[in-house]
């Protein structure tokens, strides 16, 4: 006898589970939704797999996209069609820019059901876009399709995973009913089952463009390092040699290893004598762009050649100023850069980059004598408290606006820790999300920087996350609105009552009180020397803990010019 139609969905969705398993995805984020019941049981029922339920599909897309980060596999994430499926879209677009893998799986109406005023039957088709690296499509399931169910899935896991790792949509119609009993599975390929066989390589550079003995070496370079620069020590081993100093981000590895990176480099930037005086003759670029506006703006014009290396499928060149596009990964090029350091010296015999780090070392000082001086709790001091409070091997994630620019611009790191930012798309969406997923598929303790707005806008990621066993800490800097606002040209050419209304914006909550209703410990925090001890005390507790710190959008206006003129101060002495 013929399966019956409900059977051969369960045992479709029991294959594609069971093949993805197979290639390596061990972490799963579902949304309660009725047409996708098929994927939904057979993704409950695969022990190898970590099933995660969240109701808010756009809360759980970040989810799917924080366990990714924090495992280094496609997550699968899957709602139920319609406007369910459409809450997936600000995910898939970070997940596109930022180069995270999820399998982003919406459950559909049959063919005879759209187009006909059906309930929940919206054009799924390319819902998001270009940002898959791959659509499909099967339709519904029937056994005539039964032996291409297993490269379906694996394909879909290849294409999420690389060399260029993304988003893929697969849009799955069923139809009712919809809950059947799966039978034997389609037998297994031979060689799956580690993934190898389905995990693309990494491209290499065969023939190297540039070399560093003939290209590199013996010119005042810099090296500016982002979110997915390759590994930090071979960085500084490769910087070292050649005499050259790193301007880093935080997501960059190097970032973390001492005394590798320049501190304060947009302080320092600020400084025209300065800026001017170390003017590059190269520039490489690894991975993304750094958040510092000023720093971005004196690459462009110095007039320097610039080298970016990406990886495969990514044009890194806001400015338009690359001269030489390198399409292959950061970590690869890396190691065939520092094999070809035989006989290379640094420039200048280390001139050049010492007067690097003598700037960038009291540029630092200044910061760290003018944050010391502060009465009450500052951002820039925050951000610097947190990095402080962390332990070797923990995770920080950390929002766009202004937290991951106080990082960047004012904190150095005593510990190795790996710091995780939504900054393909740099929205302040999914914030909280992306931070559970994190803390969950590594274990670590982890903290989260957010400002109010961003954690007003994902405080829906808080649901469950108290029933996960994490060790997750959300410190919130509560200014009471939009505090990037301040800095832009808005806030001098509108009206304070107008600017309050359209970019200002107080919410006027308790964030606390917002933090104890999803079930979260919650507490303010009053002084920036209290921070480091609340943050202790999170992870001996385990659990979700937010701290709320206020502060005052004016002073941190003020505190910033202050800063930037401190360290002026420091370098003119």
């Amino acid at each position: 006898m013929a399966p019956r139609p409900q059977d051969t969905q369960a045992t479709f969705c029991a294959t594609l589970v069971d093949e993805w398993a197979r290639c390596g995805v061990v972490h799963a984020v579902a949304s309660p939704g009725s047409r996708s019941t098929p994927l939904a049981l057979a993704l409950a029922a695969e022990a190898r797999i970590e099933l995660h339920v969240h109701h808010d599909e756009r809360s759980a897309g970040f989810l799917a996209l924080g366990l990714a980060l924090g495992c280094g596999e496609p997550t699968v994430v899957l709602t139920t069609s319609g406007t369910g499926a459409v809450e997936l879209h600000p995910a898939v677009v970070e997940a596109d820019l930022a180069a995270v893998p999820l399998l982003v799986c919406t459950a559909d109406r049959p063919p005879e059901l759209l187009d006909v005023a059906a309930p929940q039957a919206i054009d799924q088709t390319h819902l998001f876009g270009r940002s898959p690296r791959w659509f499909h499509a099967p339709g519904v399931a029937d056994e005539a399709g039964r032996p291409r169910w297993r490269a379906m899935a694996a394909r879909a896991y290849a294409e999420a995973a690389g060399p260029r790792p993304g988003p893929v949509h697969l849009n799955l119609a069923f139809r009712e009913p919809l809950v059947g009993s799966a039978g034997a599975l389609p037998p297994a390929r031979p060689g799956s089952s580690a993934g190898w066989a389905w995990r693309p390589p990494v491209p290499a550079p065969s023939d190297p463009v540039l070399s560093v003995p003939e290209d590199l070496a013996g010119r005042r370079g810099v090296f500016v390092a982002g979110g997915g620069s390759g590994a930090g020590h071979q960085l500084h081993r490769l910087a070292e040699a050649l005499g050259w100093p790193v301007l880093a981000s935080p997501q960059a590895p190097v970032w973390a290893v001492p005394g590798a990176a320049i501190p304060a480099a947009d302080a320092l930037l600020r400084v025209p004598s300065l800026a001017d005086e170390l003017r590059p003759e190269v520039v490489v670029r690894l991975g993304g762009p750094l958040a510092s506006r000023v720093v971005g703006e004196w690459l462009a014009a110095s007039g320097a050649p610039e080298v970016v290396v990406a990886g495969p499928g990514v044009w890194v060149d806001p400015h338009g100023t690359a001269t030489v596009i390198l399409p292959t990964a950061p970590d690869e090029q890396l190691r065939v850069w520092t094999s070809q350091l035989t006989g290379v010296a640094p420039v200048e015999a280390g001139a050049w980059r010492a007067a690097w780090t003598e700037a960038g070392g009291a540029a630092a000082a200044a910061v760290a004598t003018t944050l010391a001086a502060e009465t009450a709790p500052s951002e820039p001091g925050l951000a610097q408290a947190v990095v402080d409070a962390m332990a070797d091997g923990s995770h920080l994630v950390v929002s766009s606006s202004m937290p991951i620019r106080d990082l960047e611009w004012y904190t150095r790191p005593a510990t190795s820790l790996t710091v995780h930012a939504n900054r393909g798309a740099n929205g302040i969406d999914g914030v909280v999300s992306t931070a559970v997923g994190v803390a969950c598929s590594t274990g670590a303790p982890t903290v989260l920087l957010i400002g109010d707005v961003a954690f007003l806008h994902d405080s829906n990621g808080l649901l469950g996350a108290a029933a996960r066993h994490l060790q997750l800490a959300v410190v919130v800097i509560d200014n009471d609105g939009g505090g990037i606002f301040s800095f832009l040209p808005q806030a001098e050419a509108v009206d304070t009552a107008r600017f309050e209304q359209l970019y200002g914006t107080p919410h006027g909550l308790d964030l606390a009180a917002l933090a104890t209703a999803y079930g979260a410990t919650a507490r303010r925090v009053e002084a920036e020397a209290d921070l480091r001890p609340a943050l202790e005390a999170a992870w001996r507790e385990g659990g979700v803990h937010v701290l709320v710190v206020r502060t005052d959008r004016a002073e941190n206006l003020d505190l910033h010019r202050r800063l930037n003129a401190a360290v002026a101060a420091a370098l003119a002495r």
